[in-house]
């Protein structure tokens, strides 16, 4: 059952999640801490109201996209909420990407005005002369090289009073670019409302987030999850966020940890993976949570017993802008994405559309507010992924006599292996247990005959050999865990496995054939 937010009828992002806070007396409240700075409720919304008045001082308009390409510190809430305060749309954009990805986000969203940070720059030089639309460019965190602006030039002398463009509850808000790891990313529209509606269902039913809440996430801004997890979550009931800009590997995520105390850490399941290897402590962290891929149960089982904090595991979607499946911290069932989060709905379909039975393998389709209202420029695949109310996620699921709701790969992952279906995700949670795996991702390819079969790209732990004695040990420690017909035909070992820079498995990669 969805929830009635109740909004009235004129109604701002940025009013909701910075000016309340200071009409509610959280004024001199932190809101971010990033390396050893602190900044409170009203220092963000004095830059938040400086950004949105430089920005109308270069005439960018209602509804006007302004991309965002920065890392994660104290600038992005002003930069973001500032675009949203003036009635313009910011997009974030993945920090970790190529120039020519930068060329296509810049050039699909048309966006005049594009904020970067320092140390990203170079990759908008090399493109910029190729854009059709970017007019400025503001450089943030370091110099401003020749034909740019610094940000403290482009905020200096502008007013830090402001007042919210009357924006309704459906008014665009913000895009965010899937992370592409199907294909080409899609600018995804999404509303003034759907965030206030993912900090009511999620945010309240799951996290139970509060104003004495510390949250960090290793999933960065720029990502849908870590854009809740970081952004709007924490600023939706006044708590405390940590921004760390840099590349979140173990030692600097424990570091961070030890530093600034989070009481609620978000990471993915690679990066719990990696931190299992090193030293570190979650001391202080009252809750964790997974997603972008699903958690295996042995490493939500070596964790538990390593830190004693349990990881809440859930599935969300840059299309619903953050979590709708997930379990409890008091109710976790290892190996599953967990339930419904109140306040969204499910079904589990066949290739007619029809419900299928309990148990059943079938496509995951959601409705929940926090929709989003369509793709950019892509009519026909939000023709095909926004069903009436009814959303596509393309995942194959199905759901116990519990409730709980169980992860078998996306629709063209799955594998059909002698007439039957094959999980993927089967087959890795399985090779995952093995002492020598670190991380796999398994994905069908045909025999010799053309007939699709397992292959599998494995990752290995310290002290381990790929070679034919374990490629062989591989293969039999799957055949005594699972059906015969499931076990890889063919092992190939990798340094590490292609991801985007969500932490999502490029299984589109390893499908083609480059690393064979």
């Amino acid at each position: 059952m969805q929830f009635d937010l109740q909004l009235p009828e004129l109604f701002n992002a940025s009013d909701y999640f910075v000016d309340r806070h200071i009409r509610e007396g959280r004024g001199g409240k932190i809101a971010v801490k990033c390396q050893d700075r602190s900044f409170t409720y009203a220092d963000i919304q004095a830059g938040m109201n400086q950004v949105g008045n430089a920005l109308k001082s270069l005439n960018v308009r209602m509804e006007e996209r302004v991309a965002l390409l920065l890392l994660d510190t104290e600038i992005y809430p002003q930069a973001f909420f500032g675009a949203v305060k003036i009635g313009a749309v910011p997009i974030c954009l993945n920090t970790l990407m190529r120039p020519k990805d930068y060329l296509y986000f810049l050039n699909d969203s048309r966006a005049r005005v594009l904020l970067v940070d320092a140390a990203l720059y170079a990759n908008i030089e090399e493109i910029k002369a190729e854009t059709q639309f970017l007019e400025h460019i503001v450089v943030v965190n370091g110099a401003a090289p020749a034909g740019t602006t610094a940000f403290a030039d482009f905020i200096a002398g502008k007013s830090k009073e402001l007042e919210a463009a009357p924006t309704t509850p459906d008014d665009s808000c913000f895009w965010l670019y899937s992370s592409g790891s199907t294909g080409k990313p899609k600018g995804t529209i999404h509303l003034q409302h759907d965030m206030v509606y993912a900090c009511e269902t999620y945010g309240k039913q799951v996290l139970g987030i509060r104003e004495d809440d510390v949250c960090f996430s290793a999933a960065k801004l720029f990502f849908a999850y870590g854009l809740g997890n970081g952004l709007y979550f924490p600023f939706s009931v006044g708590a405390t966020t940590v921004y760390m800009p840099d590349r979140p590997v173990p030692a600097s995520v424990y570091e961070t940890i030890r530093k600034f105390k989070p009481t609620l850490y978000f990471g993915v399941p690679t990066l719990y993976g990696s931190m299992l290897q090193e030293e570190g402590s979650m001391d202080g962290v009252r809750l964790c949570v997974s997603a972008g891929e699903a958690l295996p149960a042995d490493i939500l089982k070596r964790w538990v017993e390593r830190h004693g904090v349990q990881i809440a595991d859930g599935i969300g979607s840059t299309e619903l802008v953050h979590i709708f499946i997930s379990n409890r911290p008091d109710e976790i069932k290892p190996g599953s994405s967990g339930k419904i989060v109140p306040g969204y709905e499910a079904r589990i379909v066949d290739e007619d559309w029809r419900d299928v039975a309990e148990g059943d393998v079938g496509t995951l389709l959601i409705k929940g507010d926090s929709a989003a209202a369509g793709y950019w420029n892509k009519h026909e695949k939000t023709k095909t992924t926004m069903l009436g109310e009814w959303l596509n996620t393309d995942d194959q699921y199905y759901r116990d006599k519990d409730g709980f709701f169980y992860y078998v790969g996306r629709s063209n992952d799955m594998l059909k292996v002698g007439g039957i279906w094959v999980s993927p995700i089967e087959v890795e949670a399985c090779l995952i247990e093995h002492p020598a795996v670190l991380e796999c991702a398994v994905v069908g390819s045909p025999d010799s005959e053309n007939l699709i079969k397992p292959k599998a790209f494995v990752v290995l732990d310290h002290g381990y050999t790929g070679d034919e004695k374990l490629e062989k040990e591989l293969k039999e420690y799957v055949k005594t865990k699972l059906a015969h017909y499931k076990f890889p035909r063919w092992i190939v070992f990798l340094n590490e496995l292609p991801k985007t820079a969500t932490g999502k498995i490029k299984r589109f990669e390893l499908r083609k054939g480059d690393f064979a």
